[in-house]
């Protein structure tokens, strides 16, 4: 199995991997960290996709995307710091004064799993933050030591995963997802 990692450019491979299955879902779309906690909460169904679709027509990619083949199999959420909620979110501290991206949504496939996805769209966000001239991106992963992470809260990964990626730990947070404390780690571009 090759997989190819590329900038998210196409809408409907973007839905496929962050849609939810029930199209009038109030959730998912990669929305929470990207635009303001009362807008994401009112959108509804149809109309978060839509904000994905201006999204992407505002910015550009939004993410990357895993293919197998042609196959889209993976997500990773990245963007410049300042375009997210991580830019004023208290409990995730800044660094510095870099002009940091983060990294904070993973999604991969069922059928696609425990295949080394995870680890492509890593290096492929890394990839795509700096040829977009990053000096540095962040992640904030959980940290769990050896314990099992609940699926549903995997989507940031775990500090292991960020570790292999030649990320370090560069703070600790006051974050916490399911239990355990999420760390801030960085990798240098």
């Amino acid at each position: 199995m090759t997989i190819d990692v590329r900038p998210a450019t196409v809408f409907e491979d973007v839905a496929t991997i962050i849609g939810p299955k029930n199209p009038e879902s109030s959730v998912c779309f990669c929305l929470s960290y990207r635009i303001p906690s009362k807008e994401a909460n009112a959108l509804r169904g149809p109309e978060r996709a839509e904000r994905v679709r201006r999204l992407m027509d505002e910015e550009g990619p939004i993410g990357v995307l895993a293919y197998d083949g042609d196959d889209v199999v993976g997500w990773a959420a990245v963007a410049p710091r300042t375009r997210t909620h991580f830019a004023t979110f208290r409990k995730i501290p800044h660094v510095d004064d870099l002009d940091v991206w983060s990294l904070w949504c993973f999604r991969v496939r069922p059928g696609h799993r425990k295949k080394g996805i995870m680890h492509s769209l890593i290096e492929g966000a890394v990839r795509f933050a700096k040829d977009q001239g990053a000096p540095a991106i962040e992640g904030y992963p959980v940290d769990n030591g050896d314990a099992r992470v609940d699926l549903t809260m995997a989507y940031v990964g775990t500090r292991r995963l960020f570790e292999s990626a030649g990320f370090v730990k560069a703070a600790d947070t006051e974050s916490v997802l399911s239990g355990f404390p999420r760390v801030l780690m960085r990798r240098d571009l």
